[in-house]
Order: C-alpha cells, then sequence, then structure tokens
C-alpha cells in the first residue's frame, strides 16, 4: 500500500499506524523484514501504517516483541480495537470495562461478553454490520475484563429462548452453549435461564443492563438497534435494580440452568450422523 502521512491525533487507529512506523524506521527495519519477524505479510504492515487495516491483539504484542517496545502497541490495541465499536455504544463499553459488578437480562442474544468467536460473527451479520470482523475483534476484547487478575462480579439472567434461536447453525451453538456451560465454575459469572413457562415478568420492554463501580455512582444501560440510553439518575437505577431482583426470583437456579442449557443443546443441536454412504445391493 502507498505510504501517506497520517494525522496522530486524527482517531486511535491512526495513531498507532503513526507509532507503528516510526518505531519500524527507528529499528531500521522494512516493511517486508518487520513482517518476517512477526509472521505476516510486510503488506499487512504497510496496510496497519497507513490505517487501512485494524492491528489484532496478537499482532500487537509480536510487534512489542520484535521492536521492544515495552507494551506500547499492545496497550493501543485495546483503545484501536474499542473504537472499532459503533459510536453510540463505546461509552457503554468504557464503563463496563470499569465495573465491580454487571447485572444484566438478555431476551433476544447471548450477552456479549459469553458469546464465542462464530457466534457473535453471526450475530454481528444478522444485525447487518458495515465491518463485523473489526467489531467482532472488538467484541472479543471486550471479553478480557474476565480473565483480569480482579474481574467484575456478572449476573446474567437470560432468557430462554436465546437457547432456541439458532445463530449461525447448528454448530455454532452447539459450540455457544457448550461455552455457556463452561462458566458454571467460573466464581465471578453466574447465569440463570428465565424459563420460556414464565409469563408475565417485569422486562416486557427487552434487555437491560445494571452497573455498579468502586468509585463511581451505579448505572442502567439499555438499547435498541441503533443507539444505546445510559443513565445515573437513582430513580431509574432503583426502578430496573427491582426489575432485576424479580427476574432473579423467577429464573431457574443456577444449577438448573444449567441443566436446561444442556439440554436443549444436545436435542437442538446435537451433531447429526454421516449419512450412510454404502451402496445397497
Amino acid at each position: 500500500m502507498r505510504s501517506r502521512e497520517l494525522d496522530p491525533s486524527a482517531s486511535p487507529l491512526d495513531y498507532y499506524g503513526y507509532e507503528l512506523r516510526r518505531a519500524r524506521e527507528a529499528a531500521g527495519l522494512t516493511l517486508a523484514q518487520l513482517g518476517s519477524i512477526v509472521f505476516c505479510t510486510g503488506s499487512l504492515i504497510g496496510q496497519i501504517e497507513c490505517a487501512a487495516k485494524v492491528p489484532q491483539r496478537e499482532f500487537s504484542e509480536r510487534v512489542d516483541a520484535a521492536l521492544g517496545t515495552d507494551g506500547l502497541f499492545s496497550r493501543l490495541a485495546g483503545l484501536v480495537l474499542r473504537s472499532q465499536l459503533p459510536s453510540w455504544f463505546q461509552p457503554y463499553a468504557e464503563m463496563e470495562a470499569r465495573a465491580a459488578s454487571i447485572s444484566t437480562y438478555q431476551a433476544q442474544v447471548v450477552y456479549g461478553l459469553l458469546q464465542t468467536p462464530e457466534y457473535a460473527r453471526a450475530v454481528l451479520e444478522a444485525g447487518l454490520a458495515e465491518k463485523p470482523d473489526e467489531q467482532m475483534a472488538a467484541r472479543l476484547e471486550r471479553q478480557r475484563i474476565l480473565t483480569r487478575e480482579q474481574p467484575p462480579l456478572v449476573w446474567v439472567v437470560l432468557d430462554e429462548v436465546v437457547l432456541h434461536r439458532p445463530f449461525g447453525g447448528r454448530e455454532v451453538m452447539r459450540e455457544q452453549l457448550a461455552h455457556l456451560l463452561s462458566f458454571r465454575d467460573r466464581r465471578e459469572v453466574r447465569l440463570q435461564v428465565l424459563p420460556l413457562g414464565v409469563g408475565q415478568h417485569p422486562a416486557t420492554a427487552g434487555g437491560f443492563t445494571v452497573m455498579r463501580f468502586d468509585d463511581h455512582v451505579d448505572i442502567t444501560y439499555s438499547e435498541n438497534y441503533d443507539s444505546g440510553f445510559m443513565t445515573a439518575n437513582s430513580s431509574i437505577v432503583k426502578d430496573c435494580s427491582h426489575r432485576y431482583d424479580h427476574l432473579q426470583a423467577a429464573a431457574l437456579s443456577i444449577e438448573d440452568s444449567a441443566k436446561v442449557i444442556a439440554r436443549v443443546r444436545e436435542e437442538r443441536y446435537a451433531e447429526q450422523p454421516e449419512p450412510d454412504r454404502s451402496t445397497v445391493a
């Protein structure tokens, strides 16, 4: 890709490209030489330096090791990937990363922090995302808060209908439900299923999230297809917290929820036997 000057203040992606070119040239390496060291093409390096390609975290870690940049590009990767989220969602992602606890009710899809890459891609493609690869990487970047030294306590109430809605097909759903079951022994994640048999409940308007912080007032968040609403209004936060308490009471226990997830996985998304191709005499 033809080299061009970047304005490092234009965006996180431009800043990353500007710094990468500067660090590479300071090390006396060509695009091809750096590419061979970090196991990619020189063309990819050039695209990232021109802000035409979004760098992934693994790439950033390899660049830090190759150029001795003391974690600079690994730190920038989070900012770059977050910038790929829809602009209206970015404020929520920033607060989500700071939260001490997250309580969320999801009525349509699996909560983003618990999605597999394949399921996330299917959800984004269904929503006609303009850059599904970049947004999927950004969604997976959000999940890093679950692996940090002090992760937030995440409590999810998942409507049972989500388990039956086959985003991505049978195999994608089978892996996604297996991933949900993998959280059974994680102290920082609690998952309850709101069964189909529950009729009236206090969240008929859709999903919502309540976040609590060590250094900030509580916040609630909800969204529609192209915008999000986040507020610290105490009356709204109190109302949402009250509704969430009712949802938890109506939902199955953590143990029974795991049983439902396992049952749906086997009954709806079981592996299909290979067709018998033997010739009948």
